[in-house]
């Protein structure tokens, strides 16, 4: 017997999968990039008023940035998506024919016979909109994007980011020195990428510990390069 999977069952596991790319975006970036500039200061600076300064000045510009980002994505997915709908309506008016000769391929794809195909031809041919719809998802493999989402979008990646910045800089807050606060914010970066790194591969179906490994790497290389060129500017 077929199992009915409910079209707001669908949006949903969709939603979460955006939701989850906007986490994995932002807190990627929220907590390497200040990680890298805290650890380049601490290699030039003696105090740590600054390197927490210039933590925070970055840690609300890059919130700002990576929010109107995911913003910016969000809008160019909507105007794609409306673009291609023009597209098919104005297909579906003009050269009908065409059209239906690609849905009996879309469906000659998944074994349906001949007279199924030209039934559900006729179906759809009866309501325009939804033989639209129908070309959209199948031929284009295009979901319609929710408005709303440009702006959630821009939320859930800003928020990520704010807090993943805060995680290395935090460490600063408690110490006078900075090659101190350098030490715990390192500690404590990297066993947080570590963390992330295992349940982005999980969730994405990669190895958990090879992902791991590789967001810390980087996280690591990033800061030491940081750490090393502000060490041989300073002198």
């Amino acid at each position: 017997m077929p199992v009915y999977i409910p079209h707001n069952h669908h949006e949903r596991h969709s939603l979460s999968l955006l939701a989850l790319r906007d986490f994995v975006v932002g807190t990627s970036d929220g907590l390497t990039v200040p990680f890298a500039l805290a650890a380049g200061l601490s290699g030039a600076v003696h105090s740590n008023t600054v390197i927490i300064v210039a933590g925070l000045a970055e840690i609300i510009a890059g919130t700002i940035s990576m929010g109107l980002g995911g913003y910016l994505a969000g809008q160019t997915e909507i105007e794609h998506y409306e673009g291609e709908q023009r597209r098919e309506e104005m297909e579906v008016e003009k050269i009908p024919q065409e059209e239906m000769d690609e849905i009996k391929n879309i469906l000659e794809v998944y074994g349906i016979s001949a007279a199924v195909q030209q039934q559900v031809v006729e179906e759809l041919a009866k309501d325009p909109q939804k033989w639209v719809d129908f070309m959209m998802r199948f031929e284009l493999g295009l979901e319609k994007p929710d408005p709303k989402q440009a702006f959630f979008s821009a939320f859930r990646i800003g928020l990520s980011y704010a807090v993943g910045g805060l995680v290395p800089l935090s460490a600063y807050f408690f110490c006078a020195d900075p090659l101190v606060g350098l030490r715990y914010s390192t500690t404590i970066t990297i066993l947080c990428l570590l963390v992330f790194g295992y349940f982005k591969a999980r969730f994405t179906g990669q190895n958990p510990w090879k992902g791991a490994v590789t967001v810390t790497a980087i996280g690591i290389a990033a800061a030491g390069a940081a750490f090393g060129i502000a060490r041989l500017i300073n002198g």
